[in-house]
């Protein structure tokens, strides 16, 4: 096993000290020699860090002791070397930039479905009702065009800001389909399931975290290509291995 730990998670919960945690996860963090990112905004906490087994562990069971982040669940990847440079902790309007504020996953989120079921349904390209399954990629072009699930919806936007006009641009081609949003971790799918809901398109679901998550759970079937992360890795395979070491 390599031995560098990578993780990923984010929670959608409400936070009103988003300076005073920025200034605890910062030190807790540092004092364990973690790298990556972590973002803190008033809808809740997103973050991409990597180290020694034992410490990056060791700091999530410290977040963990805050019952607001007791639900948070890392997905892990390993690598030869920690792919971030430094370790940032930053808040911000939101931990993943939609500019709409009134969807607040913190409130109630999306329905979703597991690696393993969205698995089997892609097998018959049905659901369990009997209705055509379609992907939707919410993230970014130029990730997207490292790998996609087979056949996917990717509307080519070059920032997640841009999904919100994309659905309403396109909305009548997801009618009588069952839509599967999907991204990296699970953040903007679960975003952009709440949204098209809102905006009136039905049966939609979120890939319960994300690419990430499938890859952990179902392998790499119905995905063609890698998975683009935001560090020096560039992108991982399916058996959630560094595609660029």
């Amino acid at each position: 096993m390599p031995p560098v730990l990578n993780i990923s998670s984010y929670l959608f919960v409400p936070l009103t000290d988003t300076q005073a945690l920025r200034e605890s996860i910062r030190s807790q963090a540092a004092a364990r020699s973690l790298k990556g990112t972590v973002l803190l905004a008033e809808e809740g906490i997103n973050l991409f860090l990597a180290g020694a087994p034992d410490d990056v562990r060791a700091f999530v069971g410290e977040l963990r002791t805050d019952p607001r982040f007791a639900p948070l669940e890392p997905k892990e990847s390993w690598s030869a070397t920690v792919p971030f440079g430094k370790l940032l902790v930053k808040v911000k309007r939101e931990i993943i930039r939609m500019n709409h504020p009134h969807v607040k996953p913190s409130a109630g989120r999306a329905p979703s479905v597991d690696a393993r079921t969205l698995s089997r349904w892609l097998d018959a390209g049905v659901d369990d009702t009997g209705r055509p399954v379609v992907m939707l990629d919410t993230r970014n072009a130029f990730e997207v065009d490292h790998g996609r699930f087979a056949n996917a919806i990717d509307w080519r936007i070059t920032k997640f800001t841009e999904f919100p006009d994309a659905v309403r641009a396109n909305a009548a081609s997801l009618e009588g389909k069952t839509v599967v949003s999907y991204c990296t971790g699970g953040i903007r799918c679960e975003k952009a399931a709440l949204f098209m809901a809102e905006a009136g398109v039905q049966n939609v679901l979120q890939l319960e975290g994300g690419i990430l998550k499938y890859f952990e759970e179902a392998g790499g079937a119905h995905y063609e290509g890698g998975c683009f992360v935001f560090d020096e890795r560039e992108a991982v395979a399916s058996d959630l291995s560094a595609i660029n070491p």
